[in-house]
C-alpha cells in the first residue's frame, strides 16, 4: 500500500487526468459550436498531443524529470496550442465562405497566418525562458511548468502549421466524397 508522499501524488495524478479529460471535452464543446461541425474541432485538437511530445522532450533536453508541475504545465499547454490551429481553421473557413475550394482556402490561410503564429508561439516561449534558463533555488519548483508550456507550444506550433492544413484537406476530401461539401 502506498503511504504519504507516494499517496498523495497518485491522487494528484488521478485528479489531474480527470481534469484533464473534462478539458478536453469542454474545449471540443466550445469549439464544435461555433464551428457547427463535429470533425473541425477535432483538427484543431489534433496540436494537442504533439504539445505533450514537446513538453516531454522539453523535459529531457533539459535534464528534468516529469513531475506533478509538469502535468499542470501540460495542462495549461492545452489551450495555448489550439489557439494556433484555432486561428488556421477560422481562417480557412472564412476564405471557404468568400467562395474559394479548400485547397485554395487553407493555402491562403497558410500563408496569411504563419507569421502570427509563429510570433504568437515564439514570444510565448522567450517569454517563459527566463524562467526555464533560471539557476536559482526558489525558481527550481516552477521550472517544469515553464519547460512543458515553452518547449511544447514550440514543437506543437511546428507540426501545427503542416498537419492542421494536411488534415483540413482530408475532411474536405471526404465531404466532397460524400457529397456534403458545402460553402456555408
Amino acid at each position: 500500500e502506498l503511504d504519504g508522499e507516494q499517496e498523495d501524488q497518485r491522487e494528484a495524478m488521478g485528479s489531474l487526468v480527470f481534469g484533464f479529460v473534462f478539458a478536453l471535452f469542454a474545449i471540443y464543446a466550445l469549439l464544435a459550436i461555433p464551428f457547427k461541425s463535429y470533425a473541425q474541432p477535432l483538427i484543431i485538437m489534433t496540436s494537442i498531443p504533439f504539445g505533450m511530445i514537446g513538453a516531454v522532450a522539453g523535459h529531457i533536453v533539459m535534464g528534468y524529470e516529469l513531475s506533478v508541475i509538469s502535468m499542470f504545465g501540460i495542462i495549461a499547454l492545452s489551450g495555448g496550442v489550439v489557439n494556433d490551429s484555432l486561428i488556421l481553421v477560422h481562417t480557412a473557413n472564412h476564405n471557404r465562405w468568400a467562395g474559394a475550394s479548400h485547397l485554395e482556402s487553407i493555402f491562403e490561410a497558410s500563408l496569411r497566418r504563419f507569421r502570427p503564429i509563429v510570433l504568437t508561439s515564439l514570444t510565448t516561449f522567450l517569454g517563459l525562458a527566463p524562467m526555464i534558463f533560471e539557476t536559482s533555488l526558489q525558481a527550481r519548483f516552477l521550472i517544469p511548468m515553464a519547460i512543458s508550456l515553452g518547449f511544447g507550444i514550440v514543437f506543437a506550433t511546428v507540426v501545427t502549421l503542416i498537419i492542421v492544413p494536411a488534415l483540413y484537406g482530408v475532411i474536405a476530401d471526404v465531404s466532397r466524397l460524400f457529397g456534403r461539401d458545402r460553402a456555408r
